[in-house]
């Protein structure tokens, strides 16, 4: 599960420097978020998953088409309003990023969530991983663990 995805612009710049216009010298763009990077090495190892995350806005159609592209299964939380976050990873010396904030996630997005992880059975695994958008109660991932108690998802 990735609460905050993001389509990642990765920037190879040679002797960046503030204040001039610089160049690169290769661009990437992939879906990214912790919970999709992992979806994306498992499968790239051959495992079955699924990449479930929110969504909003055109990054968010766009997170979608390179998730599929890729070949994981996606199952998107479209949120109503706001845009999924953009974030650019400058490759230099020191490796600079700058992350977007992502979406504010409703208490309807939440629902939806659950909505989702009820059709979870017994011997699935679900990873939470990345950050919790600031829209969200900090226990959510506690919160989450406690609604799959006793249900055999791991």
């Amino acid at each position: 599960m990735t609460f905050n995805p993001s389509l990642d612009y990765i920037v190879d710049v040679e002797d960046f420097r503030l204040g001039i216009t610089n160049r690169t010298t290769s661009e990437l763009m992939l879906p990214g978020g912790k919970g999709i990077n992992v979806s994306t090495v498992l499968g790239n190892l051959g495992i079955p998953n699924t990449a479930i995350y929110f969504s909003a806005g055109f990054v968010g159609k766009e997170i979608t088409r390179r998730v599929q592209e890729s070949g994981v299964r996606a199952e998107e939380i479209v949120l109503s309003e706001g845009c999924s976050r953009i974030n650019v990873k400058l490759r230099e010396m020191e490796g600079t990023e700058i992350n977007g904030m992502g979406p504010a996630v409703s208490q309807e997005g939440i629902d939806a969530l659950y909505q989702k992880l009820e059709k979870l059975v017994s011997g699935d695994y679900l990873v939470l991983a990345g950050s919790i958008p600031s829209t969200m109660p900090e226990t959510i991932y506690r919160d989450i663990m406690e609604k799959l108690d006793g249900r055999g998802v791991f």
